[in-house]
């Protein structure tokens, strides 16, 4: 076997199998050539070991161990969720109007990027390396080869959990060009020499399709990686890009789930009585939905075979556990164990779910959901809203950072993440607020707004979040349409449209005031969240329409 690489766009390794005999297919000692400028004289080269070899290497290495269903766990030492703040976007000539520079994208000069290229590659020489071969986007026409370069057996595995499954280079015509991933979390940069903030750096060149990942284990700023430069491409070819899940219910009708982290998008997404199209990242062509992953990457915190019993299965032989506690006797999980971070996390495939929808696709969209982690307490948990709402709520992208899913938060936070997916957006917000104004017009899509987080007072006090069982009962009411004739009731601060009566669901909790054993307290908060509204949005109201600025919080 030999590699055929090059300058973009990328090309996979000769013989891409297809799934099955991939999983089959090994090799050591390739030639060095990865499509890496300047890696040479590596060590050996471990190239799409079969799940049970990777398995084996990690446990060699010392880099996991097994759980008692047979899951491996790992540590990612310090970091323990993203690092936004140490991500970069190479500031290549002539795209600089492209990129919303400021705090999610900050500038990195092309020969600032040049000289950390050429440490990473100087720290890879003599060393190990373990290469998969992948893809993004389950759309063929929109497909994007992904290849990920190494030194951790696990980080392979987590990649091909992630991933979709390579694409043969007969099918190869008219792919997006395609990017490599190089992850080296044992090299740390050095500031004052390589001009990153900390020793971590995430840096995304989108001119020569490669992302560097350094001095962090956290493999989930690989997958966001990906994400972060289809959010750049997909949007040219008219494909709407979104940090949603997705799935299908039983007449073929589709449902998306709008969300940060924490927020319930894999939990609620992975619906026994509906196939999961995906959990986390998907695109809306002309066509309808597809998943960009082949997996899930699911938060484990506090996770029950009676309160999620689709992802309990999933974690099983050839699945990753990130940072949970487990018995070094019986090597039992303990998921309500929060000591080494909340943010615990299982990456498995698609195909774990018992009902998933392995092509990976879907029609347009009937329904939409935007999912909120309320930190006050004072949404409603279930509201309709109109489509100038769905701009507003879409552009605000209201929720709370739950403690862990990003490094030095360590407690719920209220923050507003424009399009729900702030920290991947390379291009300005205006581009993917209008392509979601367009495409819910197009296909009049319903639009709901559900809280996931506390009821009856803020976080961090003795109120608690809302029941996931009443969660649920609201969202299948809210797909199956049976809310369809049911009388609203304004909520008199956010304007928002409160449906009167859900069946399985207390009718105290659909009012939230109700849920709070002091009024006046209610309306304060209430009303300082509804001031946080407006002035979050102010900077987008130029932008807007008259109806669009109209639908926020009454005065």
């Amino acid at each position: 076997m030999r590699i055929l690489s090059g300058p973009p766009p990328f090309r996979s390794l000769e013989r891409v199998i297809r799934k099955g005999s991939r999983r089959m297919a090994s090799s050591e000692g390739l030639p060095t050539d990865l499509g890496v400028p300047g890696l040479r004289r590596v060590g050996k080269v471990h190239y799409a070991l079969p799940t049970a070899g990777l398995v084996e290497h990690a446990v060699r290495r010392g880099e996991g161990l097994f759980s008692a269903t047979g899951a491996l766990t790992v540590r990612t030492g310090k970091h323990t969720g993203r690092s936004p703040k140490d991500r970069y976007v190479v500031a290549e000539p002539g795209r600089e109007g492209e990129i919303a520079w400021g705090a999610v994208n900050r500038p990195m000069t092309p020969d600032v990027f040049d000289r950390l290229l050429a440490k990473t590659t100087a720290y890879l020489q003599g060393r190990d390396l373990y290469v998969e071969d992948a893809s993004a986007c389950a759309d063929p026409g929109h497909a994007l080869p992904v290849r990920v370069v190494g030194e951790d057996a696990w980080v392979a595995l987590f990649s091909r959990c992630l991933f979709r499954e390579p694409v043969l280079l007969a099918e190869a015509a008219g792919l997006l060009p395609g990017v490599t991933v190089v992850a080296v979390p044992g090299l740390e940069a050095d500031p004052e020499r390589d001009g990153t903030r900390t020793e971590t750096f995430i840096v995304l060149n989108l001119a020569r399709r490669l992302i560097l990942v350094g001095g962090t284990r956290y493999a989930g700023e690989i997958k966001k990686g990906v994400f972060s430069l289809l959010n750049y491409l997909l949007p040219a070819r008219g494909v709407f890009p979104m940090h949603c899940a997705a799935n299908v219910g039983p007449a073929g009708e589709t449902a998306l789930f709008f969300g940060l982290s924490g927020t319930g998008k894999t939990t609620l997404s992975a619906d026994p009585e509906r196939r999961l199209i995906g959990d986390d990242e998907h695109g809306w062509s002309d066509d309808g939905v597809f998943n960009i992953e082949g997996g899930c990457y699911a938060k484990t915190i506090r996770l029950s075979p009676t309160g999620e019993p689709q992802i309990w299965n999933a974690l099983r032989f050839g699945s990753v556990i990130e940072n949970v506690v487990v018995d070094p006797a019986t090597r039992v999980a303990d998921y309500d164990d929060e000591s080494v971070t909340e943010n615990t996390r299982a990456a498995y495939p698609v195909e774990f779910i018992d009902n998933a929808e392995l092509s990976g696709l879907g029609g347009h969209p009937k329904s939409v959901l935007f999912l909120t982690c309320d930190a006050f307490g004072v949404l409603p948990p279930l509201s309709k809203l109109t489509p100038s709402q769905a701009m507003y709520h879409f552009l605000l992208g209201y929720t709370a950072k739950v403690a862990g899913t990003e490094a030095g938060v360590t407690e719920p936070e209220a923050t507003f993440s424009t399009c729900f997916a702030a920290p991947f957006l390379p291009r300005p917000a205006g581009v993917y607020a209008r392509m979601l104004g367009e495409k819910l017009s197009r296909h009049r899509s319903a639009v709901w707004l559900v809280n996931t987080g506390w009821t009856g007072g803020p976080s961090g006090g003795s109120a608690p979040r809302f029941p996931l069982a009443a969660t649920r009962a609201l969202v299948r009411a809210a797909l199956a349409g049976t809310l369809d004739g049911v009388p609203c009731q304004a909520d008199p601060v956010f304007g928002l449209a409160v449906p009167t009566a859900v069946p399985g669901v207390a009718p105290e909790l659909l009012q939230p005031q109700s849920t709070w054993a002091d009024p006046a307290k209610y309306d304060q908060a209430a009303k300082r969240l509804a001031a946080r509204f407006r002035s979050e949005f102010s900077v987008y109201e130029s932008e807007v329409t008259a109806d669009v600025r109209a639908a926020g919080p009454r005065e």
